[in-house]
């Protein structure tokens, strides 16, 4: 006889538009594909959402065939504790592992925050993106966002004093980052930080690229650094110690809400801030991200707001102030 409280695995590929074009130091893309795993045992349903990133070798049909391999395993009884030692962390087990969490708060009647035994989320105010352009065109985006306090400006490529510069004249008032997604050198990097510093950037993201960043650990520099690409999980961790100032936890690289959230609380013991960032990708990507901001010193979870449209029943976005999910929506 089934058990009719087995667990299922269902996965789909979803592409989603983006409202213009999304530009950083590797390129330019005008849709999000997103891959969805969602478990269901019996009449209920937990849903979990993943970007894959070409940058570490993902592709939407990789991590399909990843997921579609732990289908076996989940109808055997795969717990989201096993999960974690059965897949390496990534945008693959990212999905998997936040369908866990939806279905067990479901299942147990009670929110995803209390079951990771933290305090009931509340609304937090996120970054919003500036694609890379030219000057002119930058500074156009960021005059176009200066109701919103707090802006990412996407850098990597020569010409950047320029760019935030530019930014910088247009929002007087706005509080910046910089991202330069590992777009700039050795011999630039003195430079580009001076002008960012010139500029009251509060913080420049991944400056170099992740095997080439020990240039980070001479730098004497006026603006903190955070790292990307050079962090995934807490394993990680221990190797930024003297060449960065914070690390961006985003669930897609660790694998999900489970090492997020470790990661947050081992980074801040080490004495790193953090930032809670994200893909461009939905709600269903933010909402179980929203745990991780909670503590992160930055927040950068705009992902919906640069799609053409979100999901129905998604997060609430009063301008950049973005609210927890309903729990019927997520966790």
């Amino acid at each position: 006889m089934v058990n009719p409280a087995a667990q299922r695995l269902a996965v789909r590929v979803e592409t989603w538009p983006i409202a213009g074009l999304f530009t950083i130091s590797r390129g330019a893309k005008t849709e999000a594909r997103v891959v969805v795993a969602e478990l269901s045992a019996g009449a209920l349903h937990g849903r979990g959402e993943c970007v894959p990133y070409a940058r570490y070798g993902e592709s939407p049909e990789s991590v399909v065939a990843a997921l579609e391999a732990m289908a076996g395993k989940v109808a055997e009884g795969l717990t989201r504790e096993d999960l974690q030692h059965e897949m390496a962390p990534g945008a693959a087990r990212n999905a998997l592992d936040c369908a866990f969490w939806d279905l067990a708060a479901k299942q147990a009647g009670r929110p995803a925050y209390e079951l990771a035994g933290l305090p009931p989320p509340h609304p937090l105010t996120t970054a919003f993106t500036i694609s890379l352009g030219t000057p002119e065109v930058m500074a156009a985006a960021a005059r176009n966002a200066s109701a919103r306090p707090l802006l990412k400006i996407k850098l990597g490529a020569d010409g950047d004093p320029d760019r935030i510069a530019a930014v910088r004249a247009a929002v007087p008032e706005a509080e910046l980052i910089v991202d330069a997604n590992e777009g700039w050198r050795p011999d630039n990097l003195a430079a580009n930080l001076a002008a960012c510093a010139a500029a009251g950037v509060t913080l420049v993201e991944q400056p170099l690229p992740a095997d080439a960043d020990d240039a980070l650990r001479t730098l004497d520099r006026a603006v903190p650094v955070c790292a990307d690409e050079s962090a995934h999980d807490c394993a990680s961790l221990a190797a930024l110690i003297g060449k960065y100032d914070a690390v961006n936890i985003k669930l897609d690289k660790t694998g999900g809400l489970t090492e997020a959230l470790a990661m947050a609380a081992e980074a801040q013991r080490l004495g790193l801030m953090t930032m809670a960032g994200c893909m461009v990708a939905t709600s269903l990507s933010m909402a179980p991200a929203m745990l991780v901001a909670q503590t992160a010193r930055f927040v950068d979870l705009d992902g919906p707001l640069l799609l053409a449209r979100d999901r129905a029943e998604g997060l609430v976005y009063e301008g950049s102030l973005v609210h927890p999910p309903a729990a019927s929506f997520w966790g």
